[in-house]
């Protein structure tokens, strides 16, 4: 009979908590919570452990955030979404935002290069 190991939900709660708490620090403020999302590299991933445990932890981690999680595997990154629907209040900000930086990014293209 294989050993039990006893550390193991130890280092899952510790998963959680750290993907939780880059979760947190992903969030902008003005959204209040709304627009989530961590993408962890395959470096990140080999580092944390099995991908059904990762996955795991940051499906606990954002419900723990009141994110509805979903999460994507994509060329070796994972993609940790919150699927909420946002207020349209949050909608209209994070748009308005976009669009300004999609006009600073163009307007930075058009600006002559000095060499």
């Amino acid at each position: 009979m294989p050993a039990k190991d006893e550390l193991a939900p130890r280092r899952y709660e510790k998963l959680v908590d750290r993907l939780g708490t880059m979760m947190r620090a992903g969030l902008n403020p003005q959204y209040e919570g709304y627009y989530g999302q961590l993408i962890l590299s395959r470096d990140d991933l080999t580092e944390m452990g099995d991908l059904k445990d990762v996955r795991r932890a940051a499906r606990e981690a954002g419900g723990r955030l009141g994110w509805k999680v979903t999460t994507q595997l994509v060329d070796g990154r994972l993609f940790v979404l919150d699927q909420r629907e946002v207020p349209e209040e949050i909608e209209r900000l994070a748009g308005r935002a976009a669009a300004d930086a999609i006009d600073r990014a163009r307007d930075e293209a058009r600006r002559p290069r000095l060499t």
